[in-house]
């Protein structure tokens, strides 16, 4: 009976070490990546600002520009990337699967989401809310004034699930007008399907711009949400984990510190231990991470800080026009934030 029981537990070690062993060379994401020479990033279906096709069919966008910053860490060239578009429905699938190295498409993190997808949230890059839009002839000035309205929403969503949560807490009843994509909500909305549509304030924002008549929509003063939206990554793989989330740490940290795209081969002269420190010159380098020690400086050289990729995309240097509000540095009026490099 020891005998076999002694077989039995070698059987299972050697089992369990075999399984670990498959599991930990299925999850080296950056050995995939250098591999196949590129990052494989899920992105939106286009949503001005964040991801969206240009005129000439180049991705563009916040969103994007992680893709890009990733890229350059991983890679040294944040042109090493391959742009998957994927709706609501199927982009935990995509990233679950392998089809797809990071999630980087306006998506929420939520406790479900991060505790029973097997994904893991980056951080967030962009502080969000949901909201309404409605034509202006209908003269609604609030969203408590919506009782009875139609509403255009894309399912699948946080947004349909608190859309529903709003109306119930505010004894109100609405009826649902679901699309599959989000860019037939719009459309939905602009042919009179619906009296408003509602997803996050900044894709409000985007969707105005594209109207035909963007004067004829107003987005409505009220934000019913609390939407922190990040990149995303399989669970699994810690040090690609740590990967995504420091590179977006790199961006916010080079603002805070006024290291730009355009000033960061000067800065490599600077006395400032973060400075040296955020470019590799100092501390801990990317042995740790299995990078090159400047992938800070390639990030913040080929993409830009936070500030930078902010305003180009969905900032004062963007159509959308969206003020930095909460998506401002945590020393100047907002709370977005990065853990030290050191």
């Amino acid at each position: 009976m020891a005998n076999k029981m002694k077989v039995l537990v070698a059987a299972i070690a050697a089992t369990t070490a075999m399984m670990s062993t498959s599991v930990m060379a299925a999850e080296d994401t950056l050995g995939k990546v250098k591999k196949q020479g590129y990052v494989s990033c899920g992105v939106s279906t286009g949503l001005p600002g964040f991801s969206n096709p240009n005129a000439k069919g180049e991705w563009e966008g916040l969103d994007v520009e992680f893709c890009q910053a990733l890229a350059a860490a991983a890679l040294g060239d944040k042109s090493k990337v391959k742009y998957v578009p994927l709706t609501p429905k199927e982009r935990f699938t995509a990233l679950q699967s392998g089809e797809i190295d990071v999630l980087s498409r306006n998506t929420t993190w939520t406790l479900q989401r991060d505790g029973t997808l097997g994904l893991n949230f980056a951080g967030v890059n962009y502080y969000d809310g949901q909201g309404f839009m409605v034509n202006k002839k209908l003269g609604v000035t609030s969203a408590l004034e919506l009782d009875g309205a139609a509403v255009c929403v894309q399912s699948g969503t946080t947004t349909e699930l608190n859309l529903a949560d709003y109306f119930k807490a505010n004894n109100m009843k609405f009826s649902p007008v679901v699309y599959d994509t989000y860019d037939a909500s719009v459309k939905g909305f602009e042919a009179g399907r619906c009296d408003t549509l509602t997803t996050d304030q900044s894709g409000l924002y985007a969707s105005r711009v594209k109207l035909s008549d963007p004067a004829s929509a107003v987005v409505l003063p009220e934000v019913i949400s609390k939407e922190p939206l990040g990149p995303v990554v399989r669970q699994g793989d810690d040090n690609w984990f740590n990967i995504a989330k420091w590179t977006l740490n790199t961006m916010i940290n080079a603002e805070e510190f006024g290291v730009t795209s355009d000033n960061v081969d000067s800065m490599k002269g600077s006395k400032d231990p973060n400075v040296k420190r955020l470019l590799g010159l100092d501390g801990p380098k990317g042995k740790g991470l299995g990078l090159n020690d400047d992938w800070g400086y390639q990030v913040i050289k080929q993409v830009g800080n936070y500030g930078e990729s902010f305003e180009r995309t969905v900032g004062k240097d963007s159509p959308l026009q969206i003020s930095r509000g909460l998506n401002a540095l945590w020393n100047d009026g907002g709370i977005m934030y990065a853990p030290p490099i050191r």
